[in-house]
């Protein structure tokens, strides 16, 4: 599938270079597991008390101290309370992910995870790169999370093949006024940037841009609405070739 005049490639992260159930099954439990240990360790650091300040934005509060004012709690305990109770309810808010991001990259640092690719993402980088094409992911994971993904994935550190990194801060992943953004800041016309990602709503939102958008569709990922009637691929390896 040969795309017009395509100069970059913006990739999601989840259902489209890597499985859901990865996601799910492994980072998710891994945060729900280790957020109190890792406050108990980590809750005076400047990087963790700006991500807490974050989700007190994220939830409309004044600030952090909320968590610190609870009467029956400690604060690390109230915090990771208010984690999972986000985590139960699919929360993609910035400052959630923020911290994610931290706890994720604790787990790394100490081997203890390990990105999972689908098999035809690797080659397909190094192909669209070969090809002259700049690469960049947009996720609702931070752009920490992102850089630590890629630099511990199966196949080895992958961050070098990429340019640019956006996340939730820059607009929600179905706004199209975020994917105008993601073109401002890449200094490109949006028709030249092809979007891959497995969400029906993603891909709509990047058209009305002026993007090039394609639905990824993987093993495990939920099906695309009836309606949708655009481009499909099942593997990387439909694209450029």
């Amino acid at each position: 599938m040969t795309m017009t005049a395509t100069d970059v490639v913006l990739l999601d992260i989840e259902g489209t270079t890597s499985s859901i159930a990865f996601v799910y099954e492994i980072m998710f439990p891994y945060v729900r597991k280790h957020v109190s240990t890792f406050l108990h360790s980590h809750s005076k650091e400047d990087n963790v008390i700006f991500a807490l300040r974050q989700m007190a934005q994220d939830a409309a509060f004044a600030d952090e101290n909320v968590w610190r004012a609870h009467p029956s709690k400690n604060f690390e305990d109230a915090v990771s309370e208010h984690v999972l109770s986000l985590m139960d309810r699919d929360s993609k808010t910035t400052g959630l992910k923020a911290l994610q991001g931290l706890i994720w990259e604790s787990g790394f640092e100490q081997g203890e995870l390990r990105s999972h690719l689908f098999p035809d993402c690797f080659p397909a980088l190094k192909r669209w790169k070969e090809q002259g094409k700049s690469l960049a992911i947009y996720s609702s994971g931070s752009i920490v999370a992102q850089k630590l993904f890629f630099g511990h994935t199966e196949f080895g550190d992958l961050r070098p093949y990429f340019t640019a990194h956006f996340d939730t801060t820059i607009g929600g992943k179905r706004e199209s006024s975020s994917y105008a953004a993601i073109a401002n800041q890449l200094g490109i016309a949006p028709t030249k940037i092809l979007f891959l990602s497995d969400v029906a709503e993603e891909i709509l939102a990047a058209k009305l841009t002026g993007l090039q958008s394609i639905a990824v569709v993987r093993p495990g990922n939920a099906p695309l609405p009836s309606s949708f009637d655009g481009q499909r691929i099942q593997s990387f390896d439909e694209v450029f070739s």
